[in-house]
Order: structure tokens, then sequence, then C-alpha cells
């Protein structure tokens, strides 16, 4: 027996066991990514709900669609980046780059866009 729970032997099957000053940020920072994730939620559903005066029903209902896909995307990317990050400190390999971060950017453009859109 190595002294590690059933889902850490099955998650990370491999490697030695990092810092946990390090797998504690790790944590920190999927738990922000979570933190985005519900702030995207509740934006597309604040964007539904709350009529914008100008922009047409169907612009909102598409832009509040995209912000809450957008907040589902963030939510499962921040998953698959602690998996990855931790496989990485086990293994003393390099970190990879938060793959996300573009879809937030063009997720959050295309939104704008369709709402700046509908105002004009």
């Amino acid at each position: 027996m190595t002294g590690r729970d059933w889902f850490t032997r099955t998650v990370f099957p491999d490697g030695d066991e990092p810092d946990p000053r390090f797998t504690l940020a790790n944590e920190r920072t999927f738990l922000a990514w979570t933190r985005t994730a519900l702030a995207f939620l509740a934006g597309g559903i604040a964007m539904e709900v709350f009529a914008i005066p100008g922009v047409p029903a169907e612009l909102r209902t598409v832009a509040s669609a995209v912000v809450i896909v957008l907040a589902m995307a963030v939510s499962l990317g921040a998953a698959v980046r602690w998996v990855r990050l931790e496989r990485a400190l086990r293994h003393g390999a390099p970190l990879p780059a938060p793959a996300i971060v573009p879809v937030i950017s063009v997720g959050g453009f295309i939104a704008a866009t369709i709402v700046l859109v509908g105002l004009f």
C-alpha cells in the first residue's frame, strides 16, 4: 500500500508525490477557474433574463447561449488543466500552457460583438 487513496492512484498511477505547496497552488488555480465559469454562467443567465434595451430578443438569446457554453468550456477546461498540471508536477515535466485562455478570449469577444451589433 502506497498510502495514496484510490482516486489519486486511479488518476495519477505513476510519478512522484509533488511538494504539497505546488499541489495546493494547482488546486487554488482550479478553484479560480471554477469561479470564472460560475461568473460566466451567471452573466449568461442575467443577459437572457434582463432585457438589454435595443437588443433584439433573438440576439440576446444567442449571446446568452455563447456565454453559457463558454462557462461550460471553462468548467471542463479547469478540470482538464488541473489533471495535466498535477501529472506534470508528478513527472517533473514542463508545465502545460493554459489552453483555456484563448477559448475565454474568443468566446467573450463573440458574445460582446453580438451584443454590440444588437445595440446598433
